[in-house]
C-alpha cells in the first residue's frame, strides 16, 4: 500500500535530532529520504550512549528509521556535484547547518532552485537566518533556557528545570515537516518551490501558548508551578497510598463530580472554590483539603472512582508501565525490526494512523553509506 508521500524526495543533510525526526516523520508517511553524511558517519547521535546494541546507540534509532543512507564529502569538488545531481530529481531538501553554512558549499537556496525551481529548501538553525544572533550556535539545552521554557519548569524550590526530552528539537522538527508539508501543497497551485527558514529558538517561544499570552496581556512574570497548572485549579498531581496520579478538572462541572467523589460536596458550593477563577486564587486551600483525602487510599482505587464519574486523571507511570499499557499496545506504539548489525532492535512507533495510507516500517535506522552502491552507483550511471 503506497504511503500519503510516495513519491516525494527528500535529501537530509541534518544531524541529531530535529531535522533527523522530521525526515523520520516524512519517511513514516511513504517519502523517499537520503540521509547525507561525511565518509565515516557525521550524524553526532551515533555515538551518544550507552545504551549500544552491537556498537548501534539507541538515540540514533529513535530518529533514523524510513531512511537511506550515503556518505559524501561536501568539503569535496566531486560531493557537491552528487548533491547538485540528487538536488534535481528531490522535492525537499533540509539541512542543519550553522547560518550561512550551506552557501559556503555552493548549495545555497539561490543557487539549487535554479537547479530545480520546484525544490522546497528547509533550514534548521538555532536562531534563525536572520537577526543579531543569527550566527550563533543552537543547541536545545541552550535555547530551553533562553526562551524561557526553563524558567517555568520545575518548582521555586528547585530552581529552572530542563524538559525531561530534548523537546525544543522535537518540536522543531513537527514544525519542520508543517511547513514543508504546506509547502507542498502550495507548489500544486504554483509549481514553484520556496524557502522555510526554521528556528529552535522561535520555536521554543512559540510553545509557550498560555503562559506566554498571559504574560503579554498581565506582563506579570511567571513562576515555576511544579505539576501545578498556571490558570485551573485542580489541575496537578496528587499522592496516594502507594503512588501519584494527576488530576485535570478544566470546568466547574467536573469539580463538583470531583467533590462527590472525595465526599466533600459543600467544597462545590463554597463561594471560594465555586468558579474556577477562585479556585486559582485559593489554590493552597483548596489542594490542601484535597490531598489529606487522597492520602487515605491507593491510587487505583481513585483512579476507578474518577472515571466512573467523568473525571480527567491518570498514574503518574514510569517507561516500564508505559510500555506494557495495554492501550499503547494496542495501539502499536512499540514496533520492532530487523537491523544488519543491532539485530532486532524495538522502538517507538508513529502516532500517525491514517486509514487508506497508513505509516509503514520499510526501512531499518542505516548503518553510515549504507546504500552508496543502490544509490551512487545508479547516479554515475545517469551520467554516462
Amino acid at each position: 500500500m503506497a504511503g500519503a508521500l510516495e513519491n516525494i524526495k527528500v535529501l537530509d543533510l541534518s544531524r541529531v535530532l530535529a531535522g533527523p525526526y522530521c525526515t523520520m516523520i516524512l519517511g513514516d508517511l511513504g517519502a523517499e529520504v537520503i540521509k547525507v553524511e561525511a565518509p565515516g558517519g557525521s550524524d553526532e547521535t551515533r555515538e551518544w550512549g550507552p545504551p549500544f546494541k552491537e556498537d548501534v546507540s539507541a538515540y540514533y534509532l529513535s530518529a533514523n528509521r524510513n531512511k537511506k543512507a550515503i556518505t559524501v564529502d561536501l568539503k569535496s569538488v566531486e560531493g557537491i556535484e552528487i548533491i547538485k545531481t540528487l538536488v534535481q530529481e528531490s522535492d525537499i531538501i533540509i539541512s542543519n547547518f550553522k547560518t550561512g553554512t550551506m552557501e559556503r558549499f555552493g548549495l545555497g537556496y539561490e543557487l539549487l532552485s535554479e537547479l530545480n525551481p520546484r525544490l522546497i529548501y528547509c533550514t534548521i538553525t538555532g536562531f534563525g537566518e536572520t537577526g543579531p544572533s543569527r550566527n550563533m550556535p543552537g543547541y536545545d539545552f541552550v535555547i530551553q533556557a533562553m526562551s524561557g521554557l526553563m524558567s517555568i519548569t520545575g518548582t521555586e524550590e528547585s530552581g529552572p528545570q530542563k524538559s525531561g526530552v530534548a523537546i525544543v528539537d522535537v518540536l522543531t522538527g513537527l514544525y519542520s515537516c508543517i511547513g514543508i508539508q504546506a509547502a507542498l501543497i502550495e507548489r500544486m497551485q504554483s509549481g514553484l518551490g520556496q524557502k522555510l527558514d526554521i528556528s529552535l529558538y522561535d520555536t521554543a517561544v512559540s510553545s509557550l501558548v498560555n503562559i506566554g499570552s498571559n504574560y503579554l496581556m498581565a506582563e506579570k512574570i511567571p513562576t515555576a508551578l511544579g505539576n501545578t497548572h498556571a490558570n485551573i485549579v485542580p489541575y496537578q498531581t496528587f499522592k496516594t497510598l502507594d503512588g501519584e496520579i494527576v488530576i485535570a478538572v478544566g470546568n466547574d462541572s467536573q469539580f463538583k463530580s470531583l467533590c462527590k467523589v472525595l465526599g466533600k460536596e459543600e467544597l462545590a458550593e463554597d463561594i471560594r472554590f465555586r468558579k474556577n477563577s477562585g479556585r486559582v486564587k485559593n489554590r493552597t486551600e483548596l489542594v490542601s483539603i484535597i490531598q489529606t483525602i487522597f492520602l487515605t487510599n491507593p491510587k487505583l482505587f481513585w483512579q476507578d472512582l474518577c472515571k466512573n464519574n467523568n473525571i480527567p486523571c491518570g498514574p503518574v507511570q514510569n517507561l516500564e508501565e508505559v510500555v506494557n499499557d495495554p492501550q499503547l499496545i494496542a495501539r502499536n506504539m512499540f514496533i520492532t525490526h530487523e537491523h544488519p548489525t543491532a539485530g532486532t532492535i524495538k522502538m517507538i512507533g508513529s502516532p500517525l494512523k491514517l486509514s487508506r495510507t497508513p505509516v509503514q516500517m520499510k526501512y531499518h535506522p542505516p548503518n553510515p553509506g549504507e546504500h552508496n552502491d543502490e544509490i551512487l552507483t545508479a547516479l554515475l550511471k545517469q551520467k554516462d
